[in-house]
């Protein structure tokens, strides 16, 4: 956890504008540096990409495919049940940063869901935790919450914490749901969108 917070401090600092080269403004003139973005702002774009390219996931994968498994050890997740793992870590994390219960206690993972099904609720675990991360402000995110444990009282955690994680996992789950696409021979969510902003390039 500590390394991902310095990382996100790191990229924090480098999108800094740096002073012009020579010691500042010269020949009368005066250069005015945009300012940095703030570290709420970097979390909710990190969650607005990675949101996107969930709900495109479980949208252009063929329904066909959604019982498709990276191998045969019984503990990999087939397509489906690796969105269903990530629909209810985003209603587990999300919650927690919300200070509530989580609001649907469906186990997406183990209960056989149908394409349409999935994207529905792929689409309700994002709009639950976008308004988490669109309210944040640099304060917000420095405050702590309750992190409940399995048993005993939790602990206190900051809620940065509870945030990043969920990215983090996020980031990582659709890295499997990457393999699922170039196995299927389908240009992943986030590939296409890169195609198309260079003109199909």
């Amino acid at each position: 956890m500590k390394k991902l917070l310095s990382i996100i401090a790191l990229c924090i600092l480098a999108s800094m504008p740096m002073a012009a080269q020579g010691g500042g403004a010269t020949s009368g003139t005066s250069q005015t540096p945009a300012p940095a973005d703030s570290l709420s702002m970097y979390v909710k774009n990190a969650y607005r990409a990675i949101s996107k390219n969930l709900i495109g996931s479980a949208e252009q994968m063929l329904e066909a495919n959604y019982k498709m498994k990276l191998g045969a050890m019984p503990e990999v997740r087939t397509f489906g049940a690796t969105l269903g793992h990530i629909i209810n870590s985003n209603y587990f994390y999300c919650s927690r940063a919300k200070g509530e219960a989580i609001p649907d206690e469906t186990d997406y993972e183990m209960t056989p869901q149908t394409k349409a099904q999935l994207v529905k609720a792929m689409h309700a675990a994002v709009d639950y935790c976008s308004p988490v991360y669109e309210s944040l402000t640099d304060e917000t995110l420095t405050q702590t919450v309750l992190a409940k444990g399995a048993t005993g009282p939790g602990r206190l955690v900051l809620r940065i914490q509870v945030l990043i994680n969920n990215i983090g996992h996020n980031d990582e789950e659709y890295g499997n749901l990457v393999g699922y696409f170039r196995t299927a021979n389908i240009v992943p969510p986030s590939t296409a969108a890169i195609n198309a902003a260079s003109g199909g390039k």
